[in-house]
């Protein structure tokens, strides 16, 4: 029997963190049903799970999908909240979906801007309005809805990133299973993009290799599909040329694909040091970063608000910039310490064993009931004359 909870959001096959995210999530709470929120250049094909799409930018399916829900056994809607994949400005088409809907609301946010534009104030002020419960994945996050949008922390819910539940392995045993050096390798992935800081780890390697000859670094998935729309394969060709011009075509590697979460797992098992250079100190949330933690690795990072809750207290290593000559100092200590680069890992991996998807799957449902149990919401199409039977029957 269905628990009744619906997610919305980004959903595989699409390519995106939020999309990952969902899959994993809705699958640790039981017998989920998704509405995919489907771009312009989405997928064809869903997978069974997926009972509804809405178009990004078709305002009429956001008010369908409202009402195809309302008439279901439906209990509660988890909507992840990041405004890029929401249509209208600012992702206001969230407002016009969430007011619609009869049953409860839990919103999970991705973004949480410390300088919002008053466009996208009013979106995540209606947004949370309208929930039952909101939660983030930091305290960071919980603290600024507190402090930018005078929003109690004590109405928060703080439930973290989830991660797999990987073994914490010598990564030299994993290594030859993706046909790499048993040398010291350094890890990032995601999806690539301006904005991850990748060129100074890129400047740091000449320092790193001068000093440990064997070292390289890996830089693992796909462009993200929106750049890669707009812009083509224009900003990793700029990664490549300036590892050119460095002389390092052979110590740094592109593994330019999206990869499935068991490859994933597996090139995380055989890193030896995972780095987040990211230079936006506002970051929030990094699932990259809780998924290296996941594998017990040796994190190095800039001191981005996620990085700096989530490695406290001896979990990594924070730098205090992302200069190419603190990276290549860090990094260069942690290849040659090997206790210390195993501290550091045992550290992140006990940390993160509360983050493992069915602790976090079960948070979410008790989230979820007591959502429930608050009772019905009354949707504002409910007293528009027509409007929900017109809808319903695919008019608008």
């Amino acid at each position: 029997m269905s628990a009744g909870y619906v997610f919305v959001a980004t959903y595989p096959p699409r390519r995106c963190g939020i999309a990952t995210f969902t899959r994993d999530l809705a699958g640790a709470t039981g017998e989920p049903e998704i509405v995919a929120l489907h771009p312009p250049d989405g997928p064809n094909l869903y997978p069974t799970e997926v009972r509804h799409r809405i178009r990004r930018d078709v305002r009429g399916d956001y008010l369908r999908v409202a009402w195809a829900l309302n008439h279901s056994d439906a209990r509660v809607v988890s909507i992840q909240h990041e405004y890029g994949i929401w249509g209208g400005d600012d992702g206001e088409s969230i407002l016009d979906f969430v007011a619609a809907l009869t049953m409860p609301v839990v919103s999970t946010l991705h973004t949480v801007p410390q300088n919002p534009t008053p466009g996208q104030r009013r979106v995540l002020m209606g947004l949370i309005g309208a929930s039952a419960a909101t939660v983030v994945m930091s305290r960071s996050a919980a603290e600024l809805l507190g402090r930018i949008y005078r929003i109690a922390e004590s109405t928060i819910d703080i439930v973290p990133h989830g991660v797999p539940r990987l073994p914490l392995v010598e990564p030299d045993s994993v290594k030859p299973r993706l046909g790499m050096e048993k040398a010291p390798m350094i890890l990032s992935f995601g999806l690539l993009g301006p904005g991850k800081g990748y060129e100074s780890v890129i400047e740091a390697m000449p320092a790193v290799v001068a000093a440990c000859p064997t070292a390289y670094y890996v830089i693992l998935g796909a462009t993200h599909p929106e750049l890669l729309r707009r812009e083509g394969e224009a900003y990793r060709t700029k990664l490549v040329r300036l590892v050119e011009a460095l002389g390092l075509s052979d110590r740094v590697l592109f593994v330019d694909r999206f990869v499935t979460r068991s490859e994933l797992g597996t090139w995380l098992t055989a890193a030896d040091i995972f780095v987040t250079p990211y230079p936006n100190r506002d970051q929030i949330v990094s699932g990259t970063l809780a998924y290296a933690m996941s594998a017990g690795k040796a994190v190095v990072s800039t001191p981005y608000a996620y990085a700096v809750e989530m490695l406290e207290a001896g979990r990594g290593r924070l730098l205090g910039s992302g200069s190419p000559k603190a990276l290549a100092e860090s990094l260069t200590e942690l290849i040659r310490n090997d206790e210390l680069r195993n501290q550091l890992g045992r550290k992140a991996y006990e940390f993160s064993r509360a983050m493992v998807w069915p602790e976090v799957g079960a948070r979410y449902r008790r989230i979820f009931e007591r959502a429930c149990a608050a009772g019905a919401r009354t949707s504002v199409l409910a007293g528009v004359g027509g409007v929900a039977e017109e809808v319903g029957a695919g008019l608008v």
